[in-house]
Formats: C-alpha cells, sequence, structure tokens
C-alpha cells in the first residue's frame, strides 16, 4: 500500500493492498476500502464505511461522520458506495439512520463534485452527476444517471427519477420524474429532457413516446388518474413509459409539475 508516513490508519480498518492513502488522512474502525481507490490528503472515513474499487476520493472530504438527525440515537448504520466513483474536494456523505432502508448508499460510476453533502439514509444509484455545492438532505432517492444542477437544494424524502436534469440553483421541493427537466425555486418541469436521452442512445421513438405521455399527463387538462390511464391506453408500452408511469402512481409527496 502506497500510505503516507503521516496518514493515520485504524488497525481495525481494511485496506487492499493497492490503496494508496494520501498525507494527513484519517481512516477508522470499521472502514473497508477496495482495490486500486486512492484517498487524497486532508481526508477523512470513519464508522462503518465500505468504499469499492477503483474511486477517487479528494482532499479534505469527510465521508462516515455522524448524521445531522436530533432522532439519532447512535445507531450503527453504514455508509456503501460502490466502485468507480469520484468524489472530489470539501464532499461530505454522512452515515444512515434506523429508519427505511438504515444506511447512506451510494451505486457505481458517480461523480460528486466539491462541497456537496449527502446526508444519512440517501441512495444514489449509478452514474449520476452531482455538480458543486449540490445539497441533499436526508432520505433522498436518485435514480441511474440523473443530474443534478450546481447550488441546488433537494428536500429531504424527495425522489429524483432516472435521466432527470435539474438546473443550477433549483430547489426541489417533490418528486422529479424520470426523464424530464427541471428548474427553479421552487422547480417546476421544462419538458423532456431530451438532450439527456439523446446522449445515452434512447432511439428515436423511445423519445416520441415519452414526448407524448409527458403531454399527456403534464399539458393537458386531464386530472392525474385520468391522464396516466390515458398513458397506458395511448402511449406504446416502453419499459420506459411504464417507467415513467410507475414513478408518478407511487409518489408519496406529490410530483413536480
Amino acid at each position: 500500500m502506497k500510505i503516507h508516513s503521516t496518514a493515520i490508519i485504524s488497525d481495525g480498518a481494511v485496506l487492499h493492498e493497492t490503496v494508496e492513502v494520501g498525507p494527513y488522512s484519517v481512516i477508522g474502525d470499521g472502514v473497508t476500502i477496495g482495490k486500486n481507490t486512492r484517498i487524497g490528503p486532508h481526508v477523512v472515513i470513519e464508522g462503518t464505511t465500505t468504499i469499492g474499487e477503483n474511486c477517487q476520493v479528494f482532499q479534505f472530504a469527510a465521508i462516515g461522520a455522524l448524521p445531522q438527525d436530533l432522532k439519532y440515537q447512535g445507531e450503527d448504520c453504514p455508509v456503501v458506495i460502490g466502485n468507480n466513483n469520484i468524489i472530489r474536494e470539501f464532499v461530505t456523505i454522512h452515515k444512515g439512520t434506523s429508519a427505511d432502508i438504515a444506511r447512506t448508499v451510494i451505486g457505481n460510476q458517480n461523480l460528486i463534485m466539491a462541497y456537496c453533502h449527502v446526508a444519512h439514509n440517501c441512495k444514489l444509484g449509478n452514474g449520476i452527476i452531482l455538480a458543486n455545492g449540490v445539497n441533499l438532505a436526508g432520505h433522498i432517492h436518485i435514480d441511474d444517471h440523473a443530474i443534478v444542477g450546481g447550488m441546488s437544494g433537494i428536500h429531504q424524502f424527495t425522489r429524483i427519477g432516472s435521466h432527470a436534469f435539474i438546473g443550477g440553483a433549483s430547489a426541489v421541493a417533490q418528486d422529479i420524474p424520470p426523464f424530464v427537466s427541471a428548474a427553479g425555486n421552487r422547480a417546476k418541469l421544462y419538458g423532456l429532457n431530451q438532450v439527456g436521452l439523446r446522449r445515452r442512445g434512447f432511439p428515436a421513438e423511445t423519445i416520441e413516446a415519452l414526448k407524448k405521455a409527458y403531454r399527456i399527463v403534464f399539458r393537458s387538462s386531464l386530472l392525474l388518474t385520468e391522464a396516466l390511464d390515458k398513458v397506458k391506453k395511448e402511449v406504446a408500452p416502453l419499459p420506459e413509459v411504464e417507467a415513467f408511469v410507475s414513478f408518478i402512481e407511487k409518489a408519496p409527496r406529490g410530483i413536480c409539475r
């Protein structure tokens, strides 16, 4: 292991032999770090935290600290971080509480830019980008390949669907369906995320079907239940359309409109 002489590694930490740790970093009991992961200088990793393979954690990041939740009673709820993630400067990721999923989870191939905060019990999927200064309150779920613009704040218990795009400096207080664009304070929808879908290689027929579903749900005068029924009857039953409808049907906080 390439561990700087000033780094402090607990005897209770488990690091793969290929892990690199920079100057003045502190890695505590219960931490597990996978192969080829690089920990920069002045990083603090504590608690029951697992970081996978080929990750990069930049200077002054803090991972696994106690949650900022007044209901927290000292329970040992882990942070689980997958493979190929980039965690930039001054990012904070807090451990979970015993509520709902009882852990904080970050999947694979995510980019979390500088000064972002991921609070307790958040669950992030794969291929997500959080731009600089994004703040996630507790219990937020973000699905695969979503992008959140810089300086945005997301309300606790909010869900953000896959391939959604949220513009910078937004305040998101309700769920954002998959495949759409949203922005503003409070955030509202601005149509389908067509640029993102094309970049991800979605076929034209899928994009057209999603556009039709979006128009029925958000630009008709129908009640939401009526609009969803209409989508099921009139739009091709592609997996993406079904995911769009299912997400909206399972939105306890309500949907951003």
